[in-house]
């Protein structure tokens, strides 16, 4: 996977199965991430966010100070003050075709969740067989289009008998923040 700048962290991971873990998130499929058709990749670390960046663009940034670089690639997401790693919602487009694990939400709940909200049991269309409580997944539209990232707040089997209104899906990211936070995406 590539070094992460010199100062790679060890245990660090606000997201549960967000990573290289085989529990969760992309588990081996990390390697179609890095082993692209059109080239090498890798993940680097420049002032607390983790960048996912082609070796190519990588040599031709070495000529740059690192002071004077202010990013490289794309922002999979930023290690927070505690050395907790939040995904960014700039990832999605990478890691939504790798997610082992999915939850899909019904349209009138779609709105919601691109405003930052959790998603109740009213608003679950489908979840991924077997998945764990605290499980990280990708939210998707019921027309199969990425919304954001989010944790399981009950596993598949606890979502079939919770109360239409309790909280199935923690929010983490959705692309909404294109337009809430638009300034501070990097």
């Amino acid at each position: 996977m590539g070094s992460l700048g010199g100062r790679h962290r060890e245990g660090t991971g606000g997201h549960r199965g967000w990573g290289t873990g085989t529990r969760g998130g992309i588990g081996e499929n990390i390697q179609l991430l890095v082993e692209r058709p059109d080239g090498t990749y890798c993940f680097r670390l420049h002032r607390d966010r983790v960048y996912y960046v082609s070796e190519k663009l990588l040599k031709g940034a070495a000529s740059i100070p690192r002071g004077s670089l202010v990013a490289l690639g794309t922002c999979f997401g930023k290690f927070t003050k505690t050395q907790k790693f939040r995904l960014n919602v700039t990832a999605l487009d990478f890691l939504a075709p790798y997610a082992k694990y999915k939850v899909w939400v019904k349209p009138g709940s779609e709105q919601s969740f691109l405003y930052g909200n959790h998603v109740l049991k009213s608003g679950l269309g489908r979840i991924t067989e077997n998945t764990a409580q605290y499980q990280g997944v990708v939210v998707y539209s019921m027309a199969d289009v990425p919304l954001g990232f989010g944790v399981a707040a009950k596993s598949t089997q606890d979502c079939r008998k919770v109360d239409p209104m309790a909280i199935v899906v923690f929010h983490q990211a959705d692309v909404g923040e294109y337009v809430r936070s638009e300034d501070t995406l990097t």
